[in-house]
């Protein structure tokens, strides 16, 4: 069941502690990702808090805003780049974008396998995804007060599994979310120091999400070709005279 989009404008803009995860998230997205510069980046599910470092220098920014959550304008101040969408239809060409970021795209949705084989369609050669999901193991996931307490939280090996299946090859994991997610005061101070931490001691067991970095893998075209070629050399030679080799002359010598 996906969030409603006036929810998740409220957690991620209106309260400290949503802002707290924007950051934690975002910056994590950079450090995997420092730059677009001529690219077409897009985002699916409520991935355009993550968008916002990309805006000055790649060629493109599309938000994609599934119909079940709800579409609100982004960014503000500026041109319109959000647009409300079948999460099992995109309106967008095969192979147009370079680099995708799914937040609250995956584990609410009813049809996860269909956002995945979307998301390898418009997924261009060369391209990187980067799915970003509540742990499992973590303590967001069983809080239902941030959106990271709703719909199905991920082990990464469940993550990894279900990306695999769908022709992506996982190239990198990380975490984010090492903060409590918790409105006091006192937690809210300590959330940066907790997530410097955080990022030192573990790679994804103590956060609240989880990132999968994951390329679209090509198969090799199997068409018949060059091998049935090979199979079947065309003799150009036939009718000319075969080499001799040496061992054949000193034989002849011999007798």
């Amino acid at each position: 069941m996906h969030l409603d989009v006036i929810d998740l404008r409220q957690f991620y803009y209106r309260t400290r502690l949503g802002r707290i995860a924007q950051k934690s998230i975002r910056d994590q997205v950079v450090r995997i990702w420092p730059e677009a510069k001529g690219q077409t980046v897009a985002g699916f599910g409520f991935a355009v808090p993550l968008l916002r470092p990309y805006l000055a220098d790649a060629r493109r920014v599309i938000g994609l805003m599934p119909s079940e959550q709800g579409v609100m304008p982004w960014p503000q101040g500026l041109d319109n780049l959000s647009v409300l969408t079948d999460e099992e239809r995109w309106p967008l060409p095969t192979g147009f974008v370079d680099k995708l970021v799914c937040l609250h795209g995956l584990e609410t949705s009813e049809n996860p396998s269909a956002v995945l084989n979307e998301a390898a369609r418009v997924l261009g050669p060369g391209g990187r995804a980067l799915f970003i999901v509540p742990n499992r193991a973590g303590l967001w996931a069983r809080r239902d007060g941030t959106p990271f307490g709703f719909g199905r939280p991920y082990s990464l090996g469940q993550l990894e599994t279900q990306l695999k299946r769908h022709d992506f090859v996982p190239e990198g994991h990380s975490a984010a979310l090492f903060a409590l997610p918790t409105h006091k005061r006192f937690w809210l101070r300590s959330a940066e120091m907790m997530e410097t931490a955080g990022r030192k001691l573990s790679s994804y067991y103590a956060g609240g999400v989880i990132l999968v970095e994951a390329s679209k893998q090509v198969y090799a075209p199997t068409k018949p070709g060059l091998a049935e070629r090979v199979r079947r050399p065309l003799r150009v030679l036939e009718g000319t005279p075969q080499p001799v080799g040496m061992d054949h002359i000193a034989r002849s010598r011999a007798e």
